[in-house]
């Protein structure tokens, strides 16, 4: 099972649309198989290596450089309600492969 984590500043409204967002995006680029979680970037940053994907706005992804280099793809987004975004972003980040390869 793929474990995602959506956070953003506060972890409420913004996190909850991007969520929603990701969740349309996985499925349609038919990933089954996840389990979505979210929460406030103050709240995430020591349990962001429990997750495989990490999706946040693009200018917090810096705050998760640990998760990063212990193997979690963390990717930023600039428009949370954008589901083509997030597919491409996916395609570009070559996790699709990865997942497609397990």
């Amino acid at each position: 099972m793929l474990k995602v984590l959506v956070s953003c500043a506060n972890g409420t409204g913004t996190t909850l649309m991007m969520k929603t967002t990701a969740e349309k995006s996985l499925k349609s680029l038919e990933i089954k198989d996840f389990d979505i979680h979210t929460c406030a970037l103050s709240g995430c940053e020591h349990t962001a290596t429990d997750y495989d994907l990490i999706f946040c706005p693009i200018n917090f992804t810096d705050m998760f450089k640990e998760a990063t280099e212990k193997g979690v793809k963390v990717i930023g987004i600039k428009n949370i309600l954008s589901e083509d975004e997030f597919k491409q972003k996916l395609e570009e980040s070559g996790y699709l492969e990865d997942l497609k390869n397990k």
